[in-house]
Order: structure tokens, then sequence, then C-alpha cells
């Protein structure tokens, strides 16, 4: 994995998070989606989902999964950015990815989509990232669009009735799953 300069001051700093990290990766996780906090950013779900995004035990197996791993971003020892790859036998899972609300839209959710569609591509040796994202995000599928990924119109439930993934504002939410080829270097 890459990394950039880590002096204080310097862009940010890619690593591979650890256990340790899980406390600090559940409050980035859920200030860019629920609360007030992510109503600062443009990524924010508050508007369809109340309750958590995600908590330590999910978070804590993303971190150890044995396919996978949880890149973390930092600038000046502060978590700004998180996403989790897991290895499938042709693709990437993409997910979790969140960028701290303040500093949404400064170019750094480009640096972690880059950085992992690298670590797919040359390390892992797979040509194709997949996600899913809630049908009713526009928005964030428009991003994602901009960025190659493309829409399959396969769809799955959202987990009503589970609190884990947030307690639904509305009876309609599903999900897209999303992919994108990734070019040979």
């Amino acid at each position: 994995m890459s990394e950039t300069a880590t002096e204080p001051g310097a862009g940010p700093a890619f690593r591979v998070a650890t256990l340790a990290d899980v406390p600090a990766l559940v409050e980035l996780v859920e200030s860019a989606y629920r609360g007030e906090a992510s109503k600062a950013g443009w990524t924010t779900e508050a508007h369809l989902l109340d309750g958590q995004r995600t908590d330590a035990t999910d978070v804590a197996e993303a971190v150890q999964h044995p396919e996978g791993v949880v890149l973390l971003v930092e600038r000046d020892g502060e978590p700004i950015a998180c996403c989790q790859l897991a290895r499938r036998p042709d693709s990437a899972y993409f997910g979790m990815f969140s960028v701290r609300p303040t500093l949404q839209g400064g170019g750094i959710g480009r640096l972690v989509l880059a950085e992992a569609e690298r670590m797919a591509r040359e390390e892992w040796g797979v040509g194709r990232l997949e996600m899913n994202v809630v049908e009713q995000r526009g928005d964030l599928i428009a991003w994602y669009e901009r960025r190659g990924f493309r829409r399959t119109g396969v769809y799955s439930p959202f987990p009503y009735g589970d609190e884990r993934f947030g307690i639904p504002r509305r009876p309609d939410l599903r999900f897209e799953l999303l992919t994108k080829e990734l070019k040979q270097a």
C-alpha cells in the first residue's frame, strides 16, 4: 500500500486499521452518515434512517476479515476517512466509505477511492469493485457514476427490523449493486 507523507501539516496518510482503531472508525462512520454531525457534509443518510450506521462488532469484523482490509486515512494523526475492501473471487467489495463531514467535497474521497482501486487491482489482482448503495441516495450514486461506477439494476432488500443497520424513516429502501471495472495501470 502506498503511503503519503506523515509529517505534521502534510497530506493524508493511508494505513491499514487495527483493532485499536475500532472506536475511532465507528465514530467516523457514524459522523459521516447519521445524526446531527452528518448534516455538515453531503453524505448524510439522516433523512432516510435514524439510529446507528455501524457498531464496534461490525467494524472489528471488517478489520479482522481474513480476505479484507480497512484502510484508515489520517491527517496530523487524526482519522479523516476510511473504507473497507473485501476480496471476492473475481472482484473486491468496497464499503464503509466515510469522510469526515467537515472535510467532504475537498478531494479526500477521490484519494481514498483511488487507493482502494489501486490496492484491489495491483495487490489483489482483481478487475472489478462492487458496492451496495441505498437506491434512494441519488446524489451519492451520481458521485460514484462520475467516477466510473455503473448501476446494475440488481437490488437487494434493506434489512428492515435489524436496528444494527438503522431505523428506516420510509418503507421503500433497498440497495442497488454498483460495479466498476478496474483498468490495468
